[in-house]
């Protein structure tokens, strides 16, 4: 394996990253720009469609490790975004062994999965097919979100499943489905958060968060999270410009 995005993820490197949500190529080249580690594509909240996300990694892919969050657990949305030359994925609301060996196997050729045979933008269209079923499954990251209190009661099973890259934390839905909605310090969401943390370490699985500032995100670094995404596309922009009108006024 080479000095991939995966090989540093499942070594449990230090990727800081940010959010990308505004359907425009553009946006990403300037995020490209600022010195982070990867950028996570966010097609399941956000409105990137199939044409945004081809063109953003057009783009930067090359620059930089684009991961793509699909917008459910199914196989369709899965390929396609490969296919189109993302880096890895990540799939929400993966809440039982099943699913994730799903996710694997929507996610890799055969042997190790069934990922269906097409001719796309990460095949050079077909020119370096053979190259990439080579080097696929050894190169593409698969990442699943822990976001729900079934994923919690699953966690131990869920991260012993081959092809599991990383576990992405996605505590906003995990306490809203713990009906605590944003109340991150109740000791149920706590007591979540603790045992998805403490299942993952122990089976030494990458873990992941986001947070909307380097604030929110620095307590789990503390507890050796490593695939970090802070802040979004939208929020910087509306950062920024608040505070440069602030120090106007």
């Amino acid at each position: 394996m080479t000095n991939s995005f995966r090989s540093r993820l499942i070594d449990h490197k230090k990727l800081i990253g940010t959010m990308i949500t505004l359907p425009n190529a553009a946006t990403a080249e300037i995020i490209a720009d600022c010195g982070f580690d990867w950028l996570f594509l966010d097609s399941e909240h956000a409105p990137l469609e199939t044409p945004d996300i081809l063109a953003i990694l057009q783009a930067v892919g090359h620059r930089i490790p684009c991961v793509v969050r699909v917008p459910s657990c199914d196989e369709v949305p899965i390929k396609k975004v490969l296919d189109l030359g993302a880096q890895g994925i990540v799939v929400p609301l993966v809440n039982t062994a099943e699913q994730a060996r799903d996710v694997v196997r929507f996610a890799r050729y055969a042997p190790e999965g069934r990922r269906g045979i097409g001719l796309g933008r990460a095949q050079g269209y077909g020119a370096r097919f053979q190259e990439y079923l080579a080097s696929a499954n050894d190169e593409v990251a698969v990442i699943v979100q822990a976001e729900h209190a079934e994923a919690v009661e699953n966690i131990d099973e869920i991260v012993r499943v081959p092809g599991i890259d990383a576990v992405f934390l996605g505590p906003y839905d995990l306490s809203a489905s713990l009906g605590k909605v944003g109340l991150f310090d109740d000791s149920t969401v706590t007591d979540a958060i603790n045992r998805v943390t403490t299942s993952c370490l122990s089976a030494n699985m990458p873990l992941g968060v986001f947070g909307v500032s380097a604030r929110a995100v620095q307590p789990f670094l503390e507890q050796n999270y490593t695939l970090i995404t802070v802040g979004t596309d939208t929020l910087f922009l509306g950062t920024a410009a608040k505070d440069a009108l602030m120090h106007l006024r």
